[in-house]
C-alpha cells in the first residue's frame, strides 16, 4: 500500500510539472511590443558613466542617431528626442551655434531631402581605434575620428566620409566640436 501511494504521488507530481510546462509554452504573451531602434537610441542615458567612454564610441552612437533620422519611422516627439540626443553629444561651443529649434529645422530639412531622393544610409562605420588621432592644447584634449557612410539611392550606392573633431569637456566626456565632409570621398559603386 505504501508503494502504491509513493507511485501515485510521483505520477501526480510529474503530471503537475508537465501540465505547468504545457501551460507556460502555450500561454499567449500579452506584451508582444518590440522596442524600436529609435526608442533604444532615445532611451540611452548620456550622463555620468552611461556616456560613451571613447571618441570612437561617441561617433558610433551619433551614427546610430543619423541612421534613425534617415532610415526609421518616428513621431514628431521621437524626432525631437533623437535630435536632443545628438545635441547631448555636441561640445557646448557647437551646441551654442546650433540652438535646438534651429537644429531641429536643419535636420528635418536634410531628412526630408533624403526622403524625397529615396536615400537611406545602408551602412555607417567608424575608423578603428588605432586610426583615432589625439592632440592636446594648453587646456584641452582633442580627438579626430573618421566615419564612412554607404548611402543607397535609386542610382545605386555612394560612399562618403566625414571627419569629426571631438574635445574632452570638464566632465571628461568626449563631445563633438566640429565635423566636415571629406572632399573626394564620394564614390559610385
Amino acid at each position: 500500500m505504501k508503494r502504491v501511494r509513493v507511485v501515485l504521488i510521483g505520477i501526480v507530481c510529474i503530471a503537475l510539472v508537465v501540465g505547468y510546462y504545457y501551460y507556460l509554452s502555450h500561454k499567449e504573451t500579452t506584451d508582444t511590443t518590440e522596442v524600436t531602434e529609435v526608442q533604444k537610441v532615445i532611451l540611452k542615458k548620456l550622463e555620468g558613466k552611461s556616456y560613451p567612454a571613447t571618441p570612437r564610441e561617441v561617433i558610433k552612437f551619433y551614427n546610430r542617431i543619423l541612421c534613425c533620422y534617415y532610415n526609421e519611422e518616428y513621431t514628431d516627439d521621437e524626432f525631437h528626442r533623437l535630435a536632443d540626443q545628438a545635441l547631448a553629444l555636441m561640445d557646448q561651443e557647437l551646441a551654442d551655434n546650433n540652438p535646438p529649434e534651429q537644429y531641429y529645422m536643419q535636420v528635418q530639412k536634410e531628412v526630408d531631402n533624403y526622403h524625397e531622393q529615396k536615400k537611406t544610409i545602408n551602412n555607417a562605420s567608424v575608423c578603428s581605434s588605432n586610426e583615432v588621432e589625439f592632440a592636446e592644447s594648453a587646456d584641452r584634449e582633442y580627438a579626430y575620428v573618421k566615419s564612412s557612410y554607404f548611402v543607397r539611392d535609386k542610382n545605386g550606392f555612394t560612399k562618403s566620409s566625414q571627419n569629426y573633431v571631438l574635445r574632452k569637456d570638464d566632465d571628461n566626456h568626449w563631445k563633438i566640436l566640429a565635423f566636415e565632409l571629406v572632399e573626394g570621398a564620394a564614390e559610385d559603386e
